[in-house]
């Protein structure tokens, strides 16, 4: 099945994180980091297919090593919080083989990133599934975020734009400094430039299914924008997958489990939906013609037809247990006429559509809640690595416990910062966010039975409409038959 998936992230010291290590994991390669005097190897890492740098003319040919190129962005980028590279992430398709695909991946690179003066470090990944699963092919881009100047040299990646007056002159603050924004020297963090990335590469894969006669297509589009009442799934990362491929089931699977099923049982009951009204407005149409039948007449009508041309009393016996169940359930639910058909049918709508937005509802703060209770745990549980590295004065031997508690602490700093920016300064209640989530799983699980009654509902509302639909084509055929017998006569 065709999937459509682009993410852009940064790449920044401030989450604890190293512009060489992401190159090395990403390319499948030991490198060393000059800023951080320590190697990170991944040539152990299964999965990938080829990697290599793509370089605009402007840029010095020497960065075309990877450890040249990323050791001189850290050296570039001297704050201690830099923000030292744009990530891409990009689902590739199954349907396309891995030559078409890595000629997209380099097609695209090229179109969008390097023709705006972008060196770009580009991996393709193809994961083994030992399990027979899915295959999840996909490609990584790592680029730099400050722009070469056209000899090569680095750039700025803002300018000052001072507050000027009325009279033109430069506005002051308190302390009697100028005061100014910042202003980007790119567009390349602009959200209209990833919206046109992610049409892009949407664009590019559409016309190469096109061209190869392919009758699927992928939407850059969120479900929201595209119109579609569906609750989007979580991405569950390599890790989460390792895990599930090995039969360990995850929060993060489980929440996806859910989510599919519910947006399976969501587009049934709507497409019944659609059905049945659309139904209604021809057969309101057939029945505005005089003498009109109610819906009691047109089941007697037809099942009496069926009984006329039936070979057996087992054949009889099932037609009468047919017609029992339909009248039933007319009476039960007072359906005498079609407008109390529709009546019925918008009602049953109204009902879906309100358990669908509980259930979206309830979904988003589960996700929501599975993120913080994540790095809760990890800010709770490394909380006394980094007191230890603050109660340490030497530089040294800091730095040598900095080495030493490298990913912990990377840990750390990324739960610090999440934490931060989703709480806005409230308290971290790990008890109070799992008694939550647990209660919104369970009341989650609760609706599904609602949503099995519903279809139950649709599904005798479609019985009753065939019948009456049959009743209406054999009226129809008989009609031109009797009116030549009253001629005769």
């Amino acid at each position: 099945m065709a999937l459509y998936h682009l993410t852009v992230n940064q790449i920044k010291r401030s989450a604890g994180q190293s512009a060489i290590a992401a190159a090395a994991y990403r390319a499948g390669e030991r490198l060393y980091s000059d800023y951080y005097g320590e190697y990170s190897d991944y040539t152990h890492k299964g999965g990938v297919i080829c990697s290599e740098i793509i370089l605009p003319p402007h840029a010095p040919p020497e960065y075309q090593d990877r450890a040249t190129l990323w050791n001189t962005v850290e050296q570039v980028e001297k704050h201690p919080k830099a923000q030292l590279a744009y990530s891409f992430d990009v689902a590739l398709q199954n349907e396309l083989s891995m030559e078409e695909n890595i000629g997209l991946a380099r097609e695209f690179v090229r179109r969008c990133l390097v023709d705006r003066g972008m060196i770009a470090d580009l991996a393709i990944h193809a994961p083994d599934k030992e399990d027979g699963g899915i295959p999840n092919p996909h490609f990584h881009v790592m680029t730099i975020m400050r722009p070469l100047n056209p000899d090569g040299t680095w750039g700025q990646k803002q300018r000052r734009e001072y507050v000027l007056d009325n009279a033109g002159n430069r506005v002051l603050d308190e302390a009697g400094k100028p005061i100014f924004n910042a202003v980007p020297t790119t567009d390349w963090g602009s959200p209209e430039t990833l919206e046109e990335w992610r049409e892009t590469w949407c664009r590019m894969v559409n016309e190469k299914f096109a061209e190869k006669g392919l009758d699927v297509r992928i939407d850059h589009r969120s479900y929201v924008r595209q119109g579609l009442d569906l609750i989007p799934t979580v991405h569950e990362g390599p890790t989460v997958r390792q895990m599930e491929a090995k039969g360990i089931r995850t929060d993060k699977g489980e929440l996806n489990r859910w989510i599919k099923a519910t947006n399976r049982l969501m587009l049934d009951v709507k497409r019944k939906i659609k059905s049945l009204f659309g139904w209604i407005a021809e057969v309101k149409e057939e029945l505005s013609k005089p003498k009109t039948p109610s819906l009691a007449d047109l089941l007697i009508f037809y099942y009496e037809d069926r009984n006329a041309g039936a070979w057996s009393q087992r054949a009889k016996g099932k037609n009468l247990k047919e017609f029992s169940e339909a009248v039933n359930y007319l009476m039960e639910n007072k359906l005498l006429s079609l407008e109390a058909l529709e009546a019925r049918l918008s009602s049953v709508s109204t009902e879906f559509d309100a358990l669908s937005g509980a259930m979206k509802s309830k979904s988003a703060r589960m996700k929501e809640l599975q993120e913080l209770i994540r790095q809760g745990e990890n800010y709770k549980r490394l909380k006394p690595i980094y007191d230890e590295l603050n109660g340490i004065k030497w530089k040294k031997q800091r730095e040598k416990f900095e080495t030493a508690h490298d990913a912990d602490l990377r840990l750390f700093y990324t739960a610090r910062r999440i934490l931060k920016e989703k709480l806005d300064g409230k308290l971290v209640t790990l008890p109070a966010w799992k008694l939550e989530y647990n209660r919104l799983q369970a009341e989650y699980a609760e609706l599904s039975p609602q949503y099995k009654l519903l279809r139950e509902d649709l599904l005798k509302m479609r019985r009753v409409q065939h019948c009456i639909d049959r009743a209406l084509e054999q009226r129809q055929t008989q009609e031109p038959s009797r009116k030549k017998h009253d001629m005769e006569l």
